[in-house]
């Protein structure tokens, strides 16, 4: 492939057992004394994590927001900024998984910018365009200790829900984590389904990744290795309790799945997981496994010279030929194999929901990066009754 342009972004990452140490030095080399932790409410329990990272941070802890929520909601991304605000924070420091990190982000854009999340959130225009409003005052650095595998922590986008269930996306370069720490104590605290739900939403936008029109030799690269890793070791979950180095592994291929698809993007599986998850009983990563296989069959036409990728980082589908519905076959047998539910109706989404979630995936602007053009509600509600 020729003629593309990929941007790297600096990353300091640490791994291993002794990873939270680095994190006075990493604040020290941005010049912080002040941080305040975000974190929810389990993981601020006395004698939990956040008693070692306050051990760890010294007298650079300045306050805690504990106030995290699941999805995100614009309610304790205000708390949040108010928090950083109080507390005269000159550092964010998030703990735990997904909705620990994009609240930490988000509230440090509201904390900078002012106004209203709603006024700072990018939208879709009449004609179609994806609008994202220029936020340019400085931002406050994140330092990110994940205890899931969630691509969430090298991203620049924030995702939260308003009162009224509807998503707001929030994009600001300038919050990009400054350092990463996969810390092996950390990452134990965490439960296996909220371990295995983040590794699924990974390899399906992974999958998703390697689909795009937008991918290059580079992004390739990351997403497939990033699958590799996440179909060798999810398996090995459901066989026994996963030990530190496994954790590990599952939050550098999330790492290495959040780089490549900061090139490629997402797709309509990722649409249709953000549009339900909130609506179901099951975490949204198992939610993003039911409709993959439905959106890959849904987009083989614009990706079936694109799947050779998949199909050579899936082991069990390596020798297959042809690599279009085969690739698909061997998804759909790895979750199986991993005990996942196979129908929306298994969920707890109401098929009475069903117009709600067309028009929030409508309105998602990941859409627009799917590798096949969706042609209004009536496909993407067949979609959602061929997941049914």
């Amino acid at each position: 492939m020729t003629g593309f342009q990929h941007h790297f972004n600096a990353l300091r990452l640490h791994c291993g057992e002794q990873a939270l140490e680095a994190l006075p030095r990493e604040l020290d080399r941005a010049g912080c004394r002040r941080a305040i932790v975000f974190c929810g409410a389990t993981l601020s329990r006395p004698g939990g994590a956040l008693d070692r990272v306050a051990h760890a941070l010294g007298d650079r802890l300045a306050a805690v927001f504990p106030g995290v929520r699941g999805h995100s909601p614009v309610a304790s991304v205000e708390e949040g900024a108010a928090g950083i605000a109080d507390a005269r924070a000159d550092a964010v420091v998030a703990l735990g998984g997904g909705s620990a990190i994009v609240t930490a982000r988000a509230a440090g854009i509201l904390a900078a910018e002012g106004g209203r999340v709603s006024d700072l959130a990018t939208r879709i225009d009449s004609d179609g365009q994806m609008r994202s409003p220029r936020l340019g005052k400085p931002k406050l650095p994140q330092f990110v200790l994940p205890t899931t595998p969630t691509t969430a922590c090298v991203k620049a986008g924030s995702a939260v829900q308003d009162a009224g269930g509807d998503r707001l996306a929030l994009f600001d370069p300038k919050t990009r984590a400054k350092a990463v720490f996969i810390d092996h104590a950390l990452l134990a605290t965490a439960p296996e389904g909220l371990i295995r739900s983040a590794a699924l939403n990974a390899l399906v936008m992974s999958v998703e990744g390697l689909e795009s029109e937008s991918s290059d030799p580079l992004s390739d690269a990351l997403l497939m290795h990033a699958l590799r890793l996440l179909a060798k070791d999810l398996p090995a979950m459901r066989d026994e309790p996963p030990d530190a180095p496994l954790r590990a592994r599952l939050v550098l291929a999330a790492v290495l799945c959040g780089q490549g698809t900061d090139q490629a993007g997402g797709g309509l599986a990722s649409v249709l997981g953000h549009a339900i998850g909130h609506r179901s009983d099951v975490a949204n990563g198992i939610v993003n496994a039911i409709v993959l296989p439905h959106t890959m069959r849904f987009n083989l036409p614009a990706t079936q010279e694109r799947l050779w990728k998949v199909r050579a980082s899936l082991p069990a589908a390596a020798g297959a030929e042809p690599p279009t519905m085969d690739v698909i076959e061997a998804l759909e047998a790895l979750f199986v194999d991993l005990g996942l539910p196979g129908r929306l109706r298994d969920t707890g989404l109401q098929h009475a929901d069903f117009d709600a979630v067309v028009a929030d995936a409508g309105a998602d602007h990941f859409l627009q990066r799917n590798p096949r053009r969706v042609d209004g509600p009536l496909q993407l509600r067949a979609l959602l009754e061929a997941c049914w």
